[in-house]
């Protein structure tokens, strides 16, 4: 699993975020600590994973409908492989569960 370069800062954006999320004030915290294009990143990172582990395209048509590099849908899918696998179904069913929703 990826380990911080340092764990203690780390752990404190967990903590703040996890505090922020129980106060409803998520959307803002991440607003403050994230650019806009940041956030663009992190969202497509969701659609990246979301989409390897649907595995109805091969990463190349990924890459194409994201209009990405390979070697982003590369990262995505060399940490899918490292992350426990309990991890990741939970991961799939958050996202399967997402997309009924929209």
């Amino acid at each position: 699993m990826y380990v911080s370069r340092n764990m203690e800062q780390w752990n404190e954006f967990l903590n703040l975020l996890r505090k922020a999320f129980e106060q409803g004030k998520e959307q803002e915290l991440l607003t403050l600590l994230l650019t806009a294009d940041e956030r663009d990143a992190v969202g497509l990172r969701v659609q990246i994973v979301s989409q390897l582990l649907n595995k109805s395209l091969a990463q190349r048509e990924i890459q194409q409908n994201l209009n990405t590099s390979a070697a982003t849908i590369t990262r995505g899918s060399n940490m899918i492989k490292i992350m426990p696998p309990e991890f990741m179904d939970w991961v799939k069913e958050q996202l399967n569960n997402e997309d009924k929703a929209n």
